[in-house]
């Protein structure tokens, strides 16, 4: 959120020189999200964890040898190829831009590769302590990455041109990416001491992981195709659409690392080794699943509800300010609104995936990634180019209709994984009368926030945020404790509990 505030000071939102960042760092971004939060950690945690859980530790540091043996080579292949091939990938992501805006793009893309490679071995790091247990560090090291990033603006930003300042910024994330990886090392070698890095693809469970590895790769690389669908149809919107639509999606992406990848990305090895040791029935997996659902779907609801109903006040705390104005944080809140559709879904997909991924079903989650792939282009064209125009409104607006659009092929993508793990494992619970409560202590609270909004004089945009959203999170949390939600209990008696 600062890396993205301190962006929006130095780029604005309408200039050319941060749409061509903003297309560029889809590449990075890319392969980090597949292979961190995708492919890796879906097809080489359940392997490790359950050689972990049964006490093979020397056996699991070898298979997690091999893998980084073999993801190191992958890796070296894909960034050279990616350099090589980056006039390519500029023409198939960003086909709206021209003349020195291509150009810029191309430039960035090529000096933000290898720093994706560095990404993608961090990804690695990350399997590793996620299994032992160890979430922190993994999850707090891209704080790196994002304060080398700040770092450059800051000391470049007030004495660089706009054109200039996009290639320095990448240089930063390279460095910042290198820093990402390092840290997390000392830790590795400390939880896996018995680590040795060869090329073993001898071992039945290197062969697993990379058997598991493929369809699990096609189907998280299927979803952020999504994504740079959602980026190419914007290039062809006026100037503006592509970094409002990435402002968004950061944004939007806060709540689902928050509250559905961190605890989907915390249940794998525990459902792992649960889903290993079972013999018969499954009720170990539907427990844990009941209860990752509904603490999801506890912070999920009033988070959409506060990006569709105040998602102005949002993006002008976080962003305006230097050459982002306040009309700049009405457009980005129409793309949130659109996204606050999905929100719900995607974050429950992410524990339904990684149930798949538990049981080492790697095929069924791809089959409705596709499906959701398929569902969202189609959409997102329509809402995108034509809507706007039948309906007689700027051009610049067809980014929310992306947003919308993939929160409906969300929806389709989470009831599919739903039904068909229901029909595997049993019926997996999150009452609709628990998500009805939900969504009505988050309109109180929307609505005593809406009113506040209202009645305050002009404030600067933090103030005003402050005077806001705190209503609006107590009104919900208030009313969620009242009505009986257990979760709402424990988060009161955590915060409560004194250290020990």
């Amino acid at each position: 959120m600062v890396r993205l505030r301190v962006f929006a000071h130095y780029f604005g939102l309408e200039s050319d020189a941060a749409d061509a960042f903003n297309a560029a760092f889809r590449i990075p971004n890319f392969l980090q999200n597949l292979f961190g939060e995708g492919a890796l950690s879906a097809s080489f945690i359940p392997v490790y964890a359950a050689l972990l859980s049964k006490g093979e530790s020397r056996e699991a540091d070898r298979v997690a040898g091999a893998v980084a043996a073999l993801l190191a080579l992958f890796v070296a292949f894909i960034v050279l190829l990616g350099v090589l091939a980056t006039p390519f990938l500029v023409a198939a992501i960003a086909p709206g831009f021209t003349g020195d805006k291509r150009l810029l793009t191309t430039q960035v893309v090529r000096v933000l590769f290898p720093g994706a490679g560095l990404l993608v071995l961090s990804a690695w790091c990350l399997g590793v302590l996620n299994s032992h247990r160890r979430f922190l560090l993994s999850y707090t090291a891209p704080v790196v990455w994002n304060v080398a990033m700040i770092a450059t603006l800051m000391f470049f930003g007030g004495s660089t041109d706009l054109p200039r300042l996009a290639v320095w910024l990448a240089w930063g994330s390279v460095a910042g990416s290198a820093l990402q990886f390092a840290v997390q090392v000392p830790a590795v070698l400390a939880a896996a001491p018995d680590l040795r890095f060869t090329l073993d693809v001898g071992s039945e469970h290197v062969r697993i992981v990379v058997a598991n590895f493929v369809p699990v790769f096609i189907s998280r690389g299927v979803v952020q195709v999504s994504a740079y669908i959602d980026s190419l149809l914007a290039s062809l919107l006026p100037t503006g659409a592509v970094t409002g639509l990435t402002n968004a999606q950061v944004l939007y992406t806060l709540p689902v690392s928050l509250f559905g990848m961190s605890i989907a990305a915390a249940e794998l090895p525990t459902m792992s080794g649960v889903a290993a040791g079972e013999d018969a029935g499954h009720e170990g997996l539907r427990g844990r699943l009941d209860t990752g659902l509904r603490r999801i779907a506890f912070f999920a609801v009033p988070s959409a509800v506060a990006f569709l109903a105040l998602g102005d006040v949002i993006a002008a705390a976080l962003l305006q300010t230097g050459r982002f104005r306040h009309g700049d944080a009405v457009y980005v809140w129409g793309i949130l609104a659109g996204s606050s559709l999905g929100l719900l879904p995607s974050t429950l997909g992410r524990l339904y995936a990684s149930a798949y991924y538990a049981l080492r079903d790697t095929r069924t989650p791809l089959k409705f990634a596709l499906i959701h792939v398929t569902v969202a282009t189609v959409l997102g064209y329509l809402f995108a180019l034509p809507l706007p125009r039948l309906l007689g409104i700027d051009a610049v607006w067809g980014a929310a209709g992306l947003t919308l659009s993939a929160g409906l092929a969300g929806w389709v993508e989470m009831l599919l994984l739903r039904r068909t793990l229901n029909g595997r494992i049993g019926k997996t619970v999150l009452e609709s009368g628990y998500v009805a409560k939900l969504w009505a202590c988050a309109a109180l609270g929307a609505a005593v926030a809406w009113s506040i909004k209202v009645a305050l004089p002009p404030l600067h945009p933090i103030l005003q945020a402050c005077a806001v959203l705190l209503p609006y999170g107590l009104v919900f949390f208030a009313s969620a404790f009242l009505s009986g939600m257990p979760e709402a209990a424990a988060l009161l008696s955590r915060l409560r509990r004194s250290p020990s």
